[in-house]
């Protein structure tokens, strides 16, 4: 019970001392939570109270399930963007019809989490990389940041996942900017920024809301033109399953699917940033699946929409000192108290305070010093970040992300597809072997050529493979009578390259060059035996090192090889 309930690995060592420790973090993630989800709600395009319950059932199904015992989960800006550019070509923003969209989009994107963590298809996250997802998250970063000048400087900019579309509408408008609400919402910028700079663990969203709360409420004469949040339900969410049909399931699933991978990626990278070597449990990609995935499934129930990680609560809830997951259900007590009797308080909450709480969270998802080390470090990787990230900012946040893993894929084809191939030379007076373009006194034989290919062989790089050694060996010449095919590097061999091995093999052998193999790993040495390559060369033709295969060329000596057969022989073909 305790693979599939991790809660079960601490909960009965659970002391006094870390429910105190637990206590203090989560009701400091509760109290910054309250404006966060409020805000993040307005993101999606939902009424506020959305925000809050998304808050409270994810939360608690992550602590029973989750591996990252310091990850605050809930909703967050990238996912509620997301959610607005998804469904807002489907129903008018605001209405209750968005509302049972997201609600749907919770429950789908729950079920794909939940069957690519049963399938162990975690790793397919893996096919979105670093400089992808960075580019990624500042786009989107600053599109989130953009979509709240309409509260910030209260003028009626249409939403948008474009940043150029925003900006030409917020340029037309700019007459019509409201002073009192721009006034707010510059000020509440700086008051947090100053209050992060005296502490980082001082709760300035929620200062702000309260500043602002009172200051409409007392002084509404002199603020009438600002737009506030008005009233906010009160009670908890009631249960209810998603409404769904067809339709709209083939509608929204391409957007469920991209906030269920990007939601996934969110919750493991921010896990294993905070994971420490006295965690009881680790993070286990597969199982974080399970957990925010059914969190997003029961959640949708009781009127969630999708939620995930939170960069910024789970680095709160760190500083705070949460040492389990137990520290969530006081961040639950804290939202579900709000629910129950604190509702009406909102009501004079300015939305240009939301704005600013939003634009100052959201600023430092902008990784530009990432884009400075690729730039030094790593051109293409560079290429690949700034190319996601133009196509995240002006094109769109689906298609920037289809873009990053086009990109991502074609970097995994293209660097397979042509891998690193090394002429091999001796060190002098011993046994090892070094890149020949690399070492200037490494002794080569000219009658031998060693290869060492350094990649899995299969059918995307087999002509490469084979081009490579047909320029290497006319670059040998006609006293090349040998080529020794270092298999150190080469982890698994398919049918193709297989295939292109037995061809060169009697290609060489009309030409009077033996080809024998080295360092063979069991795999390789399975699929070579399958294939009859080890019944064509021989299997005395198989060595376990270069210096045992290039010393019985030069002297017929074997003696290297000596009780070592049944090792080169092992197969499991």
């Amino acid at each position: 019970m305790t693979k599939y309930i991790p809660i079960l690995n601490w909960l009965p060592n659970y002391t006094k001392a870390l429910l105190k420790k637990d206590a203090i973090a989560g009701l400091t993630v509760g109290v910054v939570l309250i404006p966060q989800g409020i805000a993040y709600a307005l993101i999606a395009g939902l009424p506020p109270i959305y925000g809050l319950y998304t808050a409270l059932v994810p939360q608690i199904v992550y602590a029973l399930l989750g591996t990252a015992p310091r990850v605050a989960v809930g909703p967050v800006a990238m996912d509620s963007l997301l959610v607005a550019a998804g469904i807002a070509s489907l129903a008018a923003t605001g209405t209750d019809n968005i509302v049972a969209i997201a609600l749907l989009l919770a429950f789908l994107v729950g079920v794909i989490q939940v069957m690519l963590g049963v399938f162990k298809l975690g790793f397919i996250v893996n096919f979105l990389s670093k400089p992808v997802i960075s580019g990624f998250t500042s786009a989107a970063a600053i599109i989130i940041g953009v979509n709240q000048f309409r509260n910030l400087f209260g003028i009626p900019i249409p939403r948008s996942n474009r940043v150029q579309e925003i900006i030409a509408h917020m340029i037309a408008l700019m007459p019509q900017v409201n002073l009192q609400t721009l006034t707010i919402g510059l000020v509440a910028i700086l008051i947090i920024y100053t209050l992060k700079k005296i502490h980082k663990s001082i709760p300035s969203p929620l200062i702000v809301v309260i500043i602002g709360i009172l200051v409409l409420k007392y002084f509404n004469n002199t603020f009438n033109e600002v737009e506030i949040i008005k009233e906010i339900p009160t009670g908890l969410p009631s249960f209810g399953v998603p409404a769904m049909s067809w339709s709209q399931v083939s509608d929204i699933l391409p957007i469920a699917m991209t906030i269920a991978m990007i939601g996934f990626l969110e919750t493991v990278s921010i896990g294993k940033s905070l994971e420490t070597n006295e965690d009881i449990v680790q993070v286990q990609p597969n199982q974080e699946l399970i957990a925010i995935g059914v969190g997003n499934i029961l959640g949708s129930f009781f009127k969630s929409y999708p939620s995930t990680a939170s960069f910024s609560r789970s680095a709160v809830n760190q500083d705070a000192g949460a040492q389990t997951g137990f520290a969530a259900f006081f961040s639950v007590a804290v939202v579900a108290s709000v629910l129950l009797f604190l509702t009406p308080a909102f009501y004079f909450l300015p939305k240009t305070i939301l704005a600013a709480i939003i634009i100052v969270s959201v600023l430092k998802l902008i990784d530009y010093k990432e884009a400075i080390r690729l730039w030094k470090i790593n051109k293409i990787d560079f290429w690949m970040l700034l190319v996601t990230f133009i196509g995240t900012l002006f094109v769109g946040i689906k298609e920037g992300i289809a873009v990053g893993v086009g990109l991502s894929l074609i970097m995994v084809i293209f660097r397979t597809s042509k891998p690193h191939i090394a002429v091999l030379g001796r060190i002098p007076s011993t046994q090892f072997f070094r890149n020949i373009n690399r070492f200037n006194d490494v002794e080569v034989n000219p009658k031998v050529l060693i290869l060492r290919f350094d990649s899995h062989l299969y059918f995307a790089n087999t002509n490469y493979f084979r081009d490579q050694l047909d320029v290497l060996t006319k670059q040998k010449g006609k006293s090349l009578q040998l080529i020794i095919i270092d298999c150190e590097c080469i982890n698994g061999l398919d049918s193709t390259g297989a295939a292109m091995w037995n061809n060169r093999i009697d290609h060489y052998e009309t030409q009077g060059v033996k080809i024998h193999f080295t360092n063979v790993k069991g795999p390789v040495r399975d699929a070579m035996t399958k294939a009859g390559i080890i019944a064509k060369i021989g299997i005395e033709n198989c060595f376990m090192s270069n210096h045992g295969a290039l010393t019985f060329f030069e002297t017929g000596n074997r003696e290297s090889q000596n009780n070592l057969s049944s090792y080169i022989e092992q197969s499991n073909s």
